[in-house]
């Protein structure tokens, strides 16, 4: 009987462990779930996932939650963070807000007259903000809990480069054949640039820059099972082998996702994996014992061979010329910026309210900008003038925790399934953190949601001692 309940727990972890793959699959197809009916669709899956959880626990299932335990710093940030968006949404006496946020109760108007009232300015759309984050952070538990064995952390790693891959070679299709179709829609913008099934460019390549982030370490962790080579024929030897093996496979994919890289002509884009990869591989080899060699060869054959020449032949001169382009005169981001600050000034210590933005925004902007921003192309600033110091820097300081622990992973880990993955999380950390300067992949589900994953694996990066 206790035999058949064992085998029955078994069946039904690795069921939801499937769900949750697919999952981080389904998220990129529709619109990269920049949609309200699929990112509610998302959040719908993860709290079943939650809600599923939860009950084989109150049933007596076994959770190997160690590395939980471990990343306790991150729950209580996270916890404070969910916190801090519901205190936005509760009402407050009009003293509070004003002693708090002196320019909501300005902007309160009418309803000034009250006595209590919150202090985000749009109860709707910080209650969307809210159930967002508390999608995300349930997803980084349960990243934590159910990848639990090095089997598992393959699958992971594995599913999100194929979700990658997939993006990349359907976007590549679309922008050289000329078909331009997105998620089962023509496309009207972007054309002549790769897209995926996302709206944007830059996102496709924020969500590239990640899937690259772990097939980089997959590769390295691949690499580093290999004996040391000590002579030239050694050398020579191993990479005979390892062109005729599998992970020569994965050597491809990772070309075939640079290419596509290129084709979105996402400047920042580009610029972050370039800059993440080379100081990803730099702290590598100061901080790892393992595999030095392999490293750095990988990096320059993938900064020769992937970025010089394959993404020549496919439109690299044309990012360059962007760059070279981009003037204060030709974009407006910088002016969105210094306005965004403004606003951010004027919420200082805990923002207009998660998810408020877009109706803030039009008050700060100046006349020279004629378009409709419901993002700010910054995340940092967006996120900032929407909760304030408080809010940013609880998050700022959730991403440096988990740099720091995969930092340590690569400083102490002897696993080479573990250095890789620490590897791609660190990797993944850069190039989002620098994009996100000029871009808001941030607010785009499928990448905020992959994103989370990535931090998770660094903990279990760090703290999963299992072999299995």
């Amino acid at each position: 009987m206790q035999s058949n309940q064992i085998k029955q727990g078994i069946f039904f972890n690795r069921y939801i462990f499937f769900s949750f793959l697919a999952l981080l699959v389904w998220m990129p197809l529709p619109l990269a779930s920049n949609r309200a009916w699929a990112w509610s669709f998302a959040e719908v899956w993860v709290f079943l996932l939650s809600a599923v959880l939860c009950l084989a626990y109150l049933r007596g299932q076994e959770f190997n939650s160690e590395v939980l335990r471990k990343a306790k710093p991150m729950l209580w940030i996270f916890g404070a963070w969910l916190f801090f968006l519901l205190f936005q949404l509760i009402p407050l006496p009009v003293f509070t807000i004003e002693f708090i946020s002196p320019t909501r109760l300005l902007s309160a108007g009418s309803i000034s007259t009250a006595k209590w009232f919150p202090l985000t300015e749009s109860v709707t759309a910080s209650s969307e903000y809210f159930l967002k984050s508390l999608a995300y952070v349930l997803l980084f538990i349960i990243t934590l809990l159910l990848v639990n064995s090095r089997t598992r952390v393959k699958w992971l790693a594995w599913t999100i480069v194929y979700s990658a891959l997939f993006q990349a070679m359907y976007g590549s299709l679309m922008t050289l054949s000329g078909l331009e179709y997105g998620f089962f829609i023509k496309k009207l913008d972007y054309l002549g640039v790769a897209t995926g099934t996302f709206v944007n460019r830059n996102h496709l390549a924020g969500y590239l820059n990640m899937g690259l982030a772990l097939g980089v370490g997959l590769l390295i962790a691949g690499l580093a099972q290999s004996s040391v080579s000590r002579t030239a024929k050694q050398w020579s030897r191993k990479i005979a082998q390892l062109l005729l093996s599998r992970k020569a496979q994965l050597r491809i994919y990772i070309a075939l996702m640079t290419v596509a890289l290129v084709l979105t002509h996402s400047r920042m884009g580009n610029a972050a994996f370039f800059i993440a990869l080379t100081v990803s591989v730099l702290l590598a080899l100061f901080l790892t014992r393992h595999a030095r060699l392999i490293m750095a060869a990988l990096v320059i054959s993938i900064v020769i061979i992937d970025i010089f020449i394959l993404s020549a032949w496919f439109g690299l001169e044309k990012v360059a010329d962007r760059m070279q382009q981009t003037s204060l005169q030709t974009e407006q981001r910088d002016e969105v910026a210094l306005y965004t600050l403004q606003q951010w000034q004027d919420y200082l210590v805990v923002g207009s309210g998660g998810g408020t933005y877009q109706y803030i925004f039009p008050k700060y902007r100046g006349p020279e900008i004629k378009y409709f921003y419901d993002h700010a192309h910054n995340d940092v600033l967006e996120i900032a003038s929407e909760t304030g110091i408080l809010g940013i820097g609880l998050l700022i300081m959730s991403i440096v925790l988990s740099f720091i622990t995969a930092l340590r992973a690569l400083a102490k880990r002897r696993d080479p399934l573990m250095i890789g993955m620490a590897f791609a999380s660190v990797m993944a950390m850069l190039a989002l953190s620098i994009h996100s300067f000029f871009d808001f992949n941030l607010q785009i589900p499928a990448n905020a949601a992959t994103f989370m994953v990535l931090l998770a694996l660094a903990w279990i990066a760090r703290f999963h001692n299992k072999k299995g």
